[in-house]
């Protein structure tokens, strides 16, 4: 019963520590990433449409994405979707493809993400305190039903206190790749 305990533990703390990841993977760099331009829709006869289902994203360079349409007539509407984000991107068509350069980030813009940055981080902090706690009310109960010994349940909070100081590093450690990643010029 410890062992289903601490297992179901981890597979939150690590579906945490993925959520981070992919949400830190949006904090943008000054680098070009393709996944950058997830989250912009165009409309597509009518419907609302993610630009990643109506064309080619790809890495021209470190500091330019390539967007290719499958269709001709969408370059236009691709190009304004773009230009009218919250980004503060400016596309450039260059033939069939539109070419999206990266500004360079302003020192105070660097700063104000790494504060982003560091907040989504303690948020998942807190997430994992919270699956502790969870963890360890649960061995609480099983000791109340006398389903595991008093030694059991100790040796149980003693694991799980363990597991959260693993997954803890873990993230102080993903934090400070992007903070470092951030400032980067």
């Amino acid at each position: 019963m410890i062992v289903d305990v601490k297992k179901s533990a981890e597979q939150k703390m690590q579906k945490s520590l993925e959520a981070l990841k992919v949400d830190l993977s949006k904090v943008r760099s000054g680098r070009a990433h393709a996944g950058f331009l997830d989250h912009i829709t165009v409309d597509y006869y009518g419907t609302q449409t993610p630009i990643n289902q109506v064309a080619n994203i790809n890495l021209i360079d470190a500091r330019t994405i390539g967007v290719i349409p499958w269709e001709k007539k969408m370059g236009n509407v691709i190009e304004k979707a773009i230009r009218e984000s919250d980004l503060g991107l400016n596309p450039m068509p260059v033939g069939e493809t539109i070419r999206v350069p990266m500004p360079p980030l302003t020192e105070e813009r660097r700063r104000d993400l790494i504060k982003v940055v560091k907040q989504e981080a303690e948020n998942v902090r807190i997430a994992m305190r919270n699956i502790r706690r969870d963890a360890n009310t649960h061995l609480k109960d099983l000791l109340k039903s006398k389903e595991i010994s008093e030694d059991d349940e100790r040796r149980g909070q003693d694991e799980i206190q363990k597991l959260t100081d693993r997954y803890i590093t873990e993230i102080d450690k993903i934090l400070q790749i992007k903070e470092t990643e951030l400032m980067a010029v």
